[in-house]
């Protein structure tokens, strides 16, 4: 059993609600893939039907293979989930779209997150706990609290990234134009 600190936060989803999500997201993919239409099931969870922005990561063999997801809470969660599976696997312009062979082994990965909060000080961010999204005029970018885990950053090295994310220069976190925001996710 792994010990470590789980990233991220809970945000009171049941393991119902997670296997839920987790069935609209891969039947939407395989709908997609099949050329039909997603599913929209019926959803009784209250929780599902928030409004609540989340994204949807896809990893074949541990390598990222796809991951797009709405930051701000536009749709009921269960249909941001579902859009963003059918995005992650088809739309990332990171990556070819997912074949059918990939279906099998894709796993599936979903962060539903927390309402972004704009930060004044550095020191605020909590690596594990917390995701970035730093903005400077048109530039913008954001790198889910797994990211820096992932890969063990510390929170210079978390900035670093995200303002690279953002197309902007690995030191413009300390530019006084540039927000920061921080927020969690539950991550499952």
């Amino acid at each position: 059993m792994d010990k470590k600190k789980k990233t991220g936060i809970d945000l009171g989803l049941s393991k119902d609600d997670k296997a839920t999500l987790y069935a609209i997201a891969r039947t939407a993919i395989e709908n997609s893939l099949a050329g039909k239409n997603p599913p929209f099931g019926e959803v009784t969870s209250d929780i599902l039907r928030e409004k609540r922005g989340a994204f949807v990561s896809l990893h074949l063999h541990g390598n990222l293979r796809g991951c797009i997801g709405y930051i701000h809470p536009t749709k009921p969660l269960y249909k941001t989930v579902r859009d963003m599976a059918i995005a992650a696997a088809l739309q990332d312009p990171r990556f070819d779209p997912v074949t059918q062979q990939e279906l099998e082994e894709l796993e599936i990965e979903i962060s539903v997150l927390t309402p972004m909060i704009k930060i004044e000080r550095v020191q605020e961010i909590e690596i594990g706990k917390h995701g970035l999204y730093i903005v400077n005029g048109p530039h913008h970018g954001l790198l889910l609290p797994q990211v820096a885990t992932s890969y063990a950053w510390n929170k210079k090295t978390f900035l670093e990234h995200t303002c690279e994310k953002a197309g902007l220069p690995k030191s413009a976190w300390m530019d006084q134009d540039t927000e920061i925001y921080i927020y969690s996710a539950d991550i499952f």
